[in-house]
């Protein structure tokens, strides 16, 4: 049985690729010489919408919701940089194994081991441009960082442009996903879905991106659609009735609803 212990691999196709892994698990890849190059598709469908959130090179002022190999750190503060950037991951042993054994980070990022609900309740309103979610024990997203209450913190601390930018592992047919969506337009104006086409119909297991505005009409939904599209594995992007249609009457959890 794999320990839980984190530990960094080496990519045997990419001589300069690391892979953190948690018990035996792929949690985060980085390219220790281009910080651009993007291994897994739901990081690249995130890093689209952070390409889009403003014109290019403009600094965006980020909170990352669980860090792992700190991959979308690094990522924004190459495309933007003097990016102030804040990440809050609650494995100190992560930590520590990223800071000795892989590349520096600027100084406009800091790095918190702090448990994610506690650090979106601490923050003062309006100080992000963005938020990215990526909390996971293990492939399961912890019920205080899922429900209602948690989502309206997260739209707290965003700016009135501001975005939340959540990871969603889920299998068919979808149902935690679902809600989730329900949940962010529960708090949020505008809400997209963007995941590879097959996992939309439920054929298989893996992860989906949302994206949530506190603004109405805020997301880039068309360019987005043509940047996903031209991915490796393309993409996806559902909106407003296709959205609508996705959801199919679930539910917003709340913590009431939720296991801790």
């Amino acid at each position: 049985m794999p320990s839980d212990a984190p530990e960094l691999v080496a990519d045997p196709a990419r001589r300069t690729g690391r892979t953190l892994l948690a018990g035996g698990v792929a949690q985060s890849y980085v390219d220790v010489a281009d910080p651009r190059h993007l291994h897994f598709e739901y990081v690249r469908r995130m890093a689209a919408l952070l390409d889009l959130a403003a014109p290019p090179g403009v600094p965006l002022t980020a909170l990352h919701l669980g860090g792992g190999a700190l991959t979308l750190p690094r990522y924004l503060a190459a495309t933007r940089p003097g990016s102030p950037q804040t990440v809050v991951e609650r494995d100190a042993r992560v930590v520590e194994l990223v800071a000795r054994e892989l590349p520096p980070l600027p100084p406009e990022v800091r790095v918190d081991v702090a448990d994610a609900r506690a650090a979106v309740t601490a923050a003062p309103a309006g100080r992000y441009d963005v938020v990215l979610g990526d909390v996971y024990r293990a492939a399961r997203m912890p019920g205080h960082v899922a429900g209602v209450e948690f989502v309206a913190e997260v739209a707290r601390v965003l700016r009135p442009d501001g975005a939340y930018l959540l990871n969603v592992t889920d299998l068919p047919p979808l149902v935690f996903c679902r809600t989730q969506v329900a949940t962010l337009r529960a708090v949020f104006a505008d809400v997209c879905l963007v995941a590879d086409r097959r996992m939309v119909r439920g054929r298989r297991y893996g992860n989906l991106v949302l994206a949530a505005a506190v603004r109405p009409g805020r997301l880039p939904v068309t360019r987005l659609a043509a940047r996903v599209a031209r991915d490796p594995l393309p993409g996806v992007v559902l909106h407003a009735q296709t959205l609508d249609a996705f959801v199919a009457g679930a539910r917003p959890a709340t913590d009431a609803t939720l296991a801790p």
